[in-house]
């Protein structure tokens, strides 16, 4: 059921992406630097447990294509800290409509007790390290 949950929850952002030539990693980034503004890329690049060459490639095309803005760092040059523009908010609110209708709709009925166990179960599915 699991296998099943994930795909069809995948599917509607993966229809919109594709529109724009973009996959999953790019629904990845534009995701979590729309929850968190000003992340520093070392930040996604923990969240999301990938290497800075698997990151590069995405993050350029949605700098190139202006869905993510790049600001060096207040005390460090170095570092980058990532920003979605209006164009990243749309496109991320965008991707999270379906979802959270799949979700709502899959919570419908099911007591707080219930749901409850549903975050407990899922939180309990993530690694901790």
């Amino acid at each position: 059921m699991l296998y099943f949950a994930y795909r069809d929850f995948t599917s509607d952002p993966d229809a919109i992406l594709e529109k724009f030539g973009f996959g999953r990693a790019h629904h990845r980034v534009v995701h979590f630097v729309n929850r968190q503004p000003g992340m520093t890329v070392a930040d996604l690049l923990d969240t999301l447990r990938i290497t800075k060459q698997s990151l590069a490639r995405v993050l350029k095309q949605l700098v190139d294509s202006g869905y993510i803005h790049q600001v060096e760092g207040p005390n460090d040059r170095r570092q980058r800290r990532l920003y979605p523009t209006h164009k990243g908010r749309e496109l991320a609110l965008e991707l999270a409509r379906p979802q959270s209708r799949r979700i709502t709709e899959a919570l419908r009925g099911i007591n707080p007790e219930g749901q409850k166990l549903i975050r407990q179960f899922l939180k309990g599915m993530v690694d901790r390290d």
